[in-house]
């Protein structure tokens, strides 16, 4: 859930925290950058028949997002060992070959009965999506524990937090991201300790941990340097709250968010976006630089409440941002204003979305529930340059584009969709 920043004066703007040496590939949950946004281009037409390089088996079920690291790419999944869909499970982080997509390894990180279900269509165990430095490859299935490896595959450290209790046993999904040595894991939940915790990314030694009120959350940590100091900025239901990043005091809060929140923030210029889109719905774009409780302060610079995304987290693009609802309406933002220069725009056929938009080279992907990926033109007028149909598929996991290439994950296949050579 991320991040090459563009560094430009770093103690006068705003920019997101990133991987050094990341050779351009998707390193964690919302890209490079952490605003779905991807280095290069990719390919606009494809299907069955056309511009797919390979497609790789994944067993079991899972709804994570891949992660790109150079050669390879890293899933992870959950597999029943019974018949059983709420019996044992192994769960599993796979590594496949990003030229070939054969399969280089796959760890099976625990072996356990699940004490909770999942959202029968929605969720899965193994919807937490990894995340990557070029050094380690980190497995995060909640409730079963966090799990760092190599990226051969050797277990290096492994850290249990116990069950976590979920709203209706919707099932978990909040993203871990890295920063510099530190690993960052929210781990909210409806019954017992909610929690914000840092863990040493190459010993699993606990650095510091915070307590945090509230319940459920699908949201995760995204690092914002601001001013020359790091915050972790987190939405979660009914407030969004921002932590230090070296000692995980809290720093600011603001309530206004809605229930069940899912979206990722973003930022931009010295500005903190976040998004609710269920029971009460709201966007806020938060003005950075304060302390303390800025409910109902002059740092809210602008809110939304119609057409927020429910599950799929923004794109941010040139200080534009574009927001995507379940049922297929797209609007798009100037970030700093709040300006609609578009505004629940419905798409050529009624979709359904819970994959969240990635974009690369002036086009978004919006991949639906009904196997086709619709990409639209970025920019202040809506325009639909293509719909590509993979054909019997559904996209619940957000794809990933490295280096030209997508790699969509359908119900048990990874397809990697690469411009064939004219």
């Amino acid at each position: 859930m991320r991040f090459l920043v563009k560094l430009l004066l770093p103690a006068l703007f705003t920019s997101l925290a990133f991987a050094v040496d990341d050779p351009g590939g998707w390193p964690r949950w919302r890209g490079p950058n952490d605003d779905g946004l991807a280095r290069g281009d990719a390919p606009l037409h494809w299907s069955d028949t056309a511009n797919i390089a390979w497609k790789a088996s994944v067993p079991g079920r899972g709804f994570s997002s891949p992660v790109v690291w150079a050669d390879r790419i890293f899933v992870t999944t959950a597999v029943p060992t019974g018949s059983s869909p709420t019996g044992e499970h192994k769960f599993l982080l796979l590594c496949f070959d990003r030229q070939s997509g054969k399969l280089l390894w796959e760890r099976t990180a625990r072996t356990a009965v699940p004490h909770e279900s999942h959202h029968p269509q929605y969720g899965s165990y193994a919807s937490n999506s990894p995340v990557t430095d070029g050094q380690h490859v980190i497995a995060f299935f909640g409730s079963r524990g966090v799990y760092c490896y190599t990226l051969d595959g050797k277990l290096v450290w492994e850290k249990d937090f116990g069950k976590l209790r979920m709203f209706r046993e919707f099932g978990e999904g909040a993203w871990p991201t890295l920063e510099g040595n530190k690993l960052i894991l929210v781990l909210d939940q409806q019954e017992g300790d909610s929690f914000i915790i840092a863990l040493d990314k190459s010993t699993g030694r606990e650095l510091w941990r915070t307590p945090r009120d509230g319940a459920t959350n699908w949201s995760g940590p995204v690092v914002i340097s601001h001013a020359g100091r790091k915050q972790v900025i987190v939405s979660a239901s009914k407030k969004v709250c921002s932590y230090d990043l070296e000692t995980g005091k809290l720093i600011w809060e603001s309530a206004g968010l809605g229930q069940n929140t899912i979206p990722a923030p973003v930022a931009v210029d010295g500005i903190a976006i976040v998004m609710s889109g269920f029971r009460n719905p709201n966007l806020m774009a938060i003005r950075l630089g304060r302390e303390g409780n800025l409910t109902g302060s002059d740092a809210i610079v602008w809110q939304n409440q119609r057409g927020n995304s429910y599950s799929a987290s923004p794109v941010l693009h040139e200080g534009k941002l574009y927001v995507l609802t379940d049922s297929g309406m797209l609007s798009c933002f100037d970030a700093k204003t709040g300006k609609a220069y578009y505004q629940q725009v419905r798409l050529p056929k009624p979709y359904n979305f819970k994959a969240s938009p990635v974009a690369a080279n002036g086009k978004l992907y919006l991949a639906s529930e009904e196997g086709d990926v619709i990409v639209v033109r970025m920019g202040e007028k809506f325009e639909v340059l293509a719909t590509n149909t993979l054909g019997g598929q559904q996209f619940i996991a957000t794809p990933a584009i490295a280096a030209g290439e997508i790699y969509l994950r359908g119900q048990n296949t990874l397809f990697c969709v690469r411009q064939a050579a004219k």
